[in-house]
């Protein structure tokens, strides 16, 4: 049995006038609305805080940051689960990484699965889990001593490329090599087959940001597999099909799971394509990663869009409300989101970003574009015991309800299951529900709503949402318990499932007055 705890206590008054506009609170707090949080592993950025953490610390530091962010609301989790070339999961195709275990190659003492371990405590608590990994980059520097022998810098010395500014130069896989793009399509096929994962999601990191004076060596490569194309558009083409293999293996194996990427914010500048953003950035997607995400979007092959605009709303150079405006205005079959770069605050040459009204200020500018439907934010250790003035503007303010995820896009549909109730009743101070499974047995989730006294219940209104509760596709039945004095004045409750395509039912409403067996 679970037993729920409510989110928050409602203010009534506050409430009333809420549920008097339903077109208000739609606007102000989105119902459906991604909001997730980067938890970055490579060089413990966020978490383990160290590799030679016990076990039982990076459980009690992992579980910190979901119940931290469980708190103000959000409803997504991104974890780094391959940073270069490693796994935090035992893998075929990769060694141990040692940010998780202090040495590659190593297995976590005692040992555990820490990536089933981080999907089980995140859905737990209402969180989607997107696997996020890191496909090109293979090193974090030219340390070659610190690389176990099972490392593909030694099984396969032919895939790297060293790039870098002098002395920061890291090894990088050739994106060219057919070869290399089957292996790390492998990779991704490994985590989709044996993981309840929500998405598979890749960085900015395709090939890497341009440093003055150096080239890629990729030369011989290009010689080898171009067929009368510059160097530009054929590392664009690598870049491309390989997006779009990725796409289409995760959806052969698990067609729910959806594919993200998180590109640097801006595509083009004006300055050198009329179709481009009014930036000035050094670099661009298209122009230096040789990442073309239009592209992505307009081939059907992505299912969301998460640019990294990690700048402030009037940043000179490549400002937040420009770039938000250009994609907005150049989304198509794609969920498009927005990524926030929490890090700064309070720590950036920008003083816009000492302001604590910044991110919130960001988030509702966001709000205001219908077709961009979320944001995420970059990194973890932002909200975690730190900023605190920052993280109570977004609990008292644009995260003051809970929010569910969007569904897969092409993949919406009315006439989802609804909840059929086999029973209920007061057993003491416990209300229980049980419910049948149904036909599909693709429940991914049970949302609860109530509403107090004789306010009429809306599922559509994100204030009555009480819980999200997840549902094991192995169970054999459903049930769970909600504490009686949890529903001190509250005289109906609703309950939707929501399938693995994040669709959510109609709901089923119970009185609790006159339905509630007494036992």
């Amino acid at each position: 049995m679970i037993r729920i705890k409510p989110f928050f206590v409602l203010n009534f008054i506050v409430l009333l006038s809420i549920w008097n506009a339903h077109s208000q609170y739609d606007a102000k707090y989105p119902k459906n609305e991604f909001r997730a949080v980067w938890i970055a592993t490579v060089v413990n950025i966020d978490w383990p805080k160290a590799g030679t953490d016990s076990v039982s610390k990076q459980k009690a530091d992992f579980i910190e940051i979901l119940e931290a962010y469980k708190k103000l609301n959000y409803n997504a989790v991104i974890v780094q689960i391959r940073s270069t070339g490693d796994a935090f999961y035992p893998s075929k195709l990769a060694p141990w990484s040692r940010y998780i275990t202090g040495k590659e190659g190593q297995a976590p003492k005692p040992y555990y699965d820490p990536l089933a371990w981080m999907i089980e405590q995140a859905h737990q608590r209402g969180f989607e889990f997107h696997a996020w990994l890191n496909p090109y980059r293979a090193t974090f520097d030219t340390k070659t001593e610190t690389l176990s022998k099972e490392h593909d810098f030694f099984k396969h010395r032919d895939w790297m490329i060293k790039y870098g500014e002098t002395g920061k130069e890291k090894y990088y896989y050739n994106p060219a090599l057919p070869e290399v793009q089957s292996h790390l399509t492998n990779v991704v096929e490994e985590v989709v087959k044996n993981y309840d994962v929500d998405a598979i999601h890749f960085d900015d990191y395709f090939y890497p940001y341009k440093v003055s004076g150096k080239e890629f060596n990729d030369a011989a490569s290009f010689k080898k597999y171009s067929y009368k194309q510059s160097l530009e558009d054929w590392r664009r083409a690598n870049v491309n099909n390989f997006v779009k293999n990725i796409y289409y293996s995760i959806k052969r194996i698990k067609p729910w799971v959806q594919f993200g990427i998180s590109p640097f914010g801006v595509w083009r500048n004006k300055s050198v394509d009329p179709k481009g953003s009014d930036t000035q950035s050094g670099q661009t997607n298209y122009d230096d990663l040789y990442a073309d995400p239009v592209a992505w979007m307009e081939g059907n092959y992505i299912d969301y869009m998460l640019p990294q605009l990690y700048w402030s709303i009037d940043h000179k150079t490549a400002s937040y409300s420009k770039l938000i405006k250009w994609w907005a205005n150049n989304s198509i079959n794609a969920n498009v989101y927005i990524g926030n770069g929490s890090y700064k605050i309070k720590n950036d040459s920008d003083k816009q970003w000492f302001v604590p009204g910044e991110i919130p200020n960001q988030i509702d500018l966001t709000r205001t574009f219908p077709n961009i439907q979320g944001n995420s934010f970059y990194s973890a250790k932002a909200f975690v015991n730190n900023n605190k003035d920052v993280a109570e503007l977004l609990k008292t303010n644009q995260y003051k309800y809970p929010a569910i995820p969007l569904p897969v896009p092409n993949s919406k549909k009315t006439g989802t299951e609804r909840p059929l109730i086999n029973s209920f009743s007061k057993e003491g101070i416990l209300y229980q529900f049980a419910f049948k499974k149904t036909q599909s047995d693709q429940i991914r989730y049970i949302v609860i709503y109530s509403t107090e006294n004789n306010t009429k219940l809306d599922s559509n209104d994100p204030s009555q949402i009480l819980e999200k509760i997840f549902i094991d596709a192995k169970s054999e039945s459903i049930k769970y318990s909600i504490a009686k004095d949890q529903l001190n004045n509250v005289k109906k409750v609703a309950f939707t499932f929501i399938d693995f395509y994040g669709n959510e039912s109609v709901p089923e409403i119970i009185n609790l007055n006159t339905e509630i067996k007494q036992n």
